[in-house]
C-alpha cells in the first residue's frame, strides 16, 4: 500500500482529496485539511518533492548563472534569492568559473525540467546558443542583451556614467581617465559612448592610455593610479571607475602617494555600495536590488501567464568627499 493509500484509508477521504491537501488546493475544507494533516504528522509522512513537481508541471526552482560570486554581484544575488523565496521559489546558483561547458549545464537543466527558469548574472557562451534554450523556459538577464529570446532588466549605463562625467566637468575636472570594466560588455560600450560624447561636447583632450578596460578590483585600481600618475607628461585630474572597488583602490593608493583628493585627483565610483559610503567616495547609485526584483517578476509573469510587476528605475549621483 502506498503512502497516499494509507493516508486515504486512515482519514476516510479519497486519494484525490489527500493530493489536493498536499498541493495546497483551496478547494478543501479546513476540517478535512486538519484531519489529513494530523494523520500525515502521525505517520511522519514527507511529500516527495519530485512527485509534487511533476503534478504541478513546475519545480519551483530557478537557476542563476554566473561566472563566480563576487562583491559586485552579491546585492543582485541576495535580492533575487530573497524575493524568490517570498513567492515559494528556491534559487540554485550555477557558477561556471568561465568554462562554457560548465555554464551550459544550467541551460541543459532547464531543458530537462530540473529548473523552471534561468536568470543570467554573467555568461561566457555565445548568446545565439543560449537564446536557443528560450523555448524550454523563461530566461532573464542582468546583462544588457539585444536578444528577443532573453529579456533583460539591465539599465543603460550610458545614463549613469553621463551623470558622473557632467558632474566632474562642472567641478572643473577636464583631464578625464576611465577605468572601464569588461571590454565585451554592453555596459562598458555604453560608458565608452558617454565618454566619447562628453569629449566632443566640451572639446576635451583625449589620452588613449588613460582609458584601459578589464579593471574590476581594488588591486587593479591601485595599480592603475600608479601607472597614470607616475608616467612622465600630463596626468589626469579625475578617474571614473568601473565600480566602487576600483574607486577604493584608486583612492587609497593616491593617498599613499601623497596625492591630494580631490584637489589634485578626483575619484568617482559606480554602484554606490556601502564601501563608497564608508570611504566617502562620490558614486553613481545603481539600483541593483530593484533590478533583481524586476528579474524575478519577469520570470514569475512568464511562469504564471500574468503581467509582470515592473519598477521604473533610474541612476542617481551621490556626491561625497572625492569630488
Amino acid at each position: 500500500m502506498s503512502n497516499l493509500d494509507q493516508i486515504a484509508k486512515l482519514s476516510g477521504f479519497s486519494k484525490a482529496t489527500v493530493s489536493r491537501v498536499l498541493n495546497h488546493s483551496p478547494h478543501v475544507s479546513q476540517g478535512t485539511r486538519d484531519t489529513i494533516m494530523k494523520i500525515m504528522e502521525e505517520l511522519d509522512y514527507v511529500p516527495n518533492g519530485n512527485a509534487i513537481s511533476l503534478s504541478k508541471g513546475q519545480t519551483e526552482q530557478i537557476g542563476m548563472v554566473t561566472e563566480g560570486i563576487n562583491e559586485v554581484m552579491l546585492p543582485f544575488l541576495n535580492s533575487f534569492v530573497e524575493t524568490a523565496s517570498q513567492y515559494g521559489y528556491q534559487t540554485i546558483i550555477y557558477t561556471s568559473g568561465g568554462d562554457p561547458v560548465k555554464e551550459l549545464q544550467a541551460f541543459e537543466d532547464m531543458r530537462r525540467k530540473r529548473v523552471d527558469a534561468l536568470v543570467i548574472s554573467t555568461c561566457v557562451n555565445d548568446l545565439e546558443l543560449l537564446s536557443s534554450y528560450g523555448k524550454y523556459g523563461p530566461i532573464v538577464s542582468w546583462q544588457r542583451m539585444e536578444r528577443p529570446e532573453i529579456q533583460s532588466v539591465a539599465m543603460n549605463q550610458y545614463d549613469g556614467y553621463m551623470l558622473g562625467l557632467e558632474h566632474v566637468i562642472a567641478r572643473g575636472y577636464t583631464r578625464i581617465a576611465n577605468a572601464f570594466g569588461r571590454p565585451t560588455s554592453m555596459n562598458t560600450s555604453g560608458r565608452m559612448q558617454a565618454y566619447q560624447d562628453i569629449v566632443r561636447k566640451y572639446n576635451l583632450p583625449v589620452q588613449p592610455d588613460w582609458s584601459p578596460t578589464g579593471i574590476y578590483s581594488i588591486r587593479q585600481g591601485e595599480q592603475l593610479v600608479r601607472e597614470l600618475l607616475l608616467n612622465p607628461g600630463e596626468r589626469p585630474n579625475v578617474i571614473l571607475c568601473a565600480n566602487d572597488l576600483v574607486a577604493a583602490g584608486v583612492l587609497n593608493e593616491a593617498r599613499r602617494m601623497g596625492v591630494k583628493v580631490p584637489e589634485e585627483l578626483a575619484v568617482v565610483g559606480f554602484d554606490n555600495t556601502e564601501l563608497a559610503h564608508t570611504l566617502g567616495i562620490t558614486s553613481i547609485y545603481n539600483p541593483i536590488a530593484a533590478q533583481a526584483q524586476n528579474a524575478f517578476q519577469l520570470i514569475l509573469g512568464r511562469l504564471k501567464g500574468t503581467e509582470a510587476e515592473h519598477q521604473q528605475l533610474e541612476f542617481q549621483l551621490v556626491k561625497r568627499a572625492t569630488t
